[in-house]
């Protein structure tokens, strides 16, 4: 299975840079997978898509502002990008300058803030930020909105807020689990008062999750990995829904990796720690019988899990019909809800 087999053609006007408003203005893409059909819709109309007891599952992990700049003692200048915390004053992240930092090595932020360079890690490195001041706080402070690469502008304060799911409460994610931007209060209300239940994990998306394939082979390819948390109470409300034949909608392909590495035994189970699963065609899906997702990049190992998950030929087509239609692609881009073929009706 070649990467290749994941790609299509995108005109550079339909990558969404800024987003709609309001959140649920965007476009909805519907595809059954079982019969291979598709429906243009709004994300307004996709309470007809659900029904009274089908549980929504979604990631509360929050957005930090996780993109620094400084200035080295020499003068170069910095861009870091937090990775992830491993305590309130030592991060793993990403840095960009025009020679590589050395151990030791102080990066001057702003307001007279440093930090100190404590050695390289792989592709990553391990920062220390000053003792003192939580590191969230120097990020509150100074910390710009880690926008994907793929948006062609500096960050706007009003991505501070719209670049965040309404729901949002566990810092740590230097990506948004974009599916869940177009949901608003409103629309939240709508579903309950239908009688659709909500579920959350926290999956802290990292910066890998734009890293290209490095392999032509996917199956050689390894996944960085992420920090996740499924409760107890979550595992209940989904194994109950499961028994019960009620349908699992992950709102998310952070939601279908997180619920399919915590799952042993056909029963979703307790976990905190990390994974990196890698799902492709031919993973069989053991809990979610509906995901909403974004439109994602050619050949990322976002669209091959979406490809597993509603076939790959139907994706495809689909994303193809996108394109001729106009809609919107990636972060701030419009959504697709696909059905699984095995999903009850």
């Amino acid at each position: 299975m070649r990467k290749s087999d994941f790609n299509y053609s995108l005109p550079r006007e339909l990558v969404a840079q800024h987003p709609v408003s309001p959140r649920s203005a965007s476009r909805l893409l519907h595809l059954d997978s079982a019969r291979g059909e598709r429906r243009d819709l709004r994300f307004a109309d996709l309470p007809g898509l659900l029904r009274a007891g089908d549980l929504l599952v979604f990631n509360d992990t929050r957005v930090i502002p996780a993109r620094l700049f400084g200035i080295k003692e020499s003068g170069g200048r910095v861009e870091i990008l937090i990775e992830r915390f491993h305590d309130t004053q030592h991060a793993l992240a990403q840095l960009r300058a025009s020679k590589p930092p050395q151990p030791g090595q102080r990066i001057h932020l702003e307001g007279g803030v440093s930090v100190t360079v404590r050695h390289r890690a792989g592709e990553f490195y391990e920062i220390e930020f000053p003792s003192g001041s939580p590191a969230l706080e120097i990020l509150d402070r100074f910390g710009h909105v880690p926008l994907p690469p793929y948006i062609d502008r500096a960050d706007e304060s009003a991505d501070r807020e719209r670049y965040q799911t309404v729901y949002a409460r566990r810092n740590g994610a230097v990506a948004a689990p974009t599916a869940g931007l177009h949901f608003d209060e409103p629309m939240l209300v709508r579903l309950q008062a239908m009688g659709v239940e909500t579920a959350f994990i926290t999956l802290h998306v990292g910066a890998g999750t734009f890293q290209p394939l490095r392999v032509d082979d996917i199956r050689q390819h390894r996944m960085h990995a992420e920090f996740f948390s499924v409760t107890q109470a979550t595992c209940d409300q989904i194994n109950s829904a499961k028994k019960e034949g009620r349908r699992v909608v992950a709102v998310g392909t952070t939601v279908v990796r997180s619920l399919e590495a915590s799952t042993e035994n056909d029963r979703v189970v307790p976990f905190e720690g990390e994974t990196d699963i890698f799902i492709f065609p031919g993973f069989q899906f053991r809990v979610a019988d509906a995901l909403l997702t974004n439109f994602h990049l050619p050949e990322s190992t976002l669209l091959m899990l979406v490809c597993a998950f509603g076939g790959t030929q139907n994706v495809l087509d689909a994303y193809r019909h996108a394109v001729e239609q106009k809609y919107s692609f990636y972060s701030y881009g419009d959504a697709m809800f696909v059905t699984h073929a095995h999903a009850s009706r």
